[in-house]
């Protein structure tokens, strides 16, 4: 089965079926009705794609309701450790991450649902990451957590020193600050 359920429920690895002969290889990255058939009933309207070298950490990003986004996540070059957070307060892994490496070789995909934080940091000379959203993208409703978060505790297989992280995400909120606010209103 090419759907794998992660221990963070409704977070699901796809790992498609691969053909390879002496030409190369063809897969479906992406067939919308065996998607659906395993209970995966976004519809995606975005692609995103960037390039990144070693030790660029992008994230803990999500959008904030109602621009939030599911996200069908893969690497296209290159490998990056791929971080999804659960911040659905009335989930039982409220607060808990999951860690998958995704690279060009293995070609596992990850599909993040509504609702979750999501990072990745390039463990390979480059990497190419794209990912298909379900909802646009809004500036005025993006939000992150920070990637060294005390509370989180996310081991980025990379020491601090290497990792290249940009002005914006290292001034992201913390867990706490967070969850603060989800009970404030």
């Amino acid at each position: 089965m090419p759907f794998t359920q992660t221990p963070i429920q409704d977070l699901i690895i796809f790992e498609p079926k691969v053909f390879e002969d002496e030409r190369g290889y063809f897969f479906e990255s992406y067939n919308q009705k065996l998607f659906e058939e395993n209970g995966i009933e976004a519809k995606f309207i975005q692609d995103n794609q960037s390039k990144s070298s070693f030790g660029v950490l992008r994230g803990i990003h999500f959008q904030k309701p109602p621009f939030a986004q599911a996200k069908l996540v893969r690497v296209l070059s290159g490998k990056v450790l791929d971080v999804a957070v659960d911040l659905r307060p009335e989930s039982a892994t409220f607060g808990k991450y999951f860690g998958i490496e995704l690279s060009a070789e293995n070609k596992k995909q990850l599909f993040i649902p509504r609702g979750f934080g999501h990072g990745f940091v390039v463990l390979s000379d480059t990497a190419e990451f794209a990912y298909k959203c379900d909802n646009l993208y809004s500036k005025e409703h993006e939000s992150g957590i920070i990637y060294n978060d005390a509370d989180l505790k996310i081991d980025w297989q990379i020491e601090t020193s290497e990792l290249i992280i940009s002005d914006k995400d290292q001034q992201l909120k913390s867990f706490v600050e967070f969850k603060n606010s989800l009970f404030s209103n």
